[in-house]
């Protein structure tokens, strides 16, 4: 029950000295295949980038602009069309009609 001499210390059991070269072999395979995956992800990242650049040049003006630009002429539009409602109500009130006919007369939808 003393120490172990030193000869018997640093050996590796019979059933694991074969296996190291295979074990190395196996490492190599995986470690280049995760470095192929990662190059072509690296690859995938600059495409989508560079679609991604040509799809922004392609917008026109600053997206802040845009939106207000949108909201403007959506306010525009509805004050066009409250107008219009206002004016086919008072012509259906003139003829003592319902306003949505008027409104079928000069081809205006329901929901419009």
């Amino acid at each position: 029950m003393g120490a172990q001499s030193p000869s018997t210390n640093n050996v590796h059991p019979p059933e694991l000295s074969p296996l190291f070269p295979q074990q190395h072999a196996q490492r190599e395979r995986r470690l280049n295949a995760l470095t192929t995956s990662i190059t072509m992800l690296e690859s995938q990242i600059a495409e989508a980038e560079a679609e991604i650049a040509e799809i922004k040049s392609s917008l026109k003006g600053d997206p802040a602009t845009t939106v207000q630009r949108h909201i403007r002429l959506l306010h525009e539009y509805n004050e066009i069309k409250d107008i219009g409602q206002g004016l086919m109500g008072l012509i259906a009130e003139a003829r003592g009609v319902r306003q949505i006919d008027v409104q079928r007369e000069y081809g205006v939808g329901d929901r419009d």
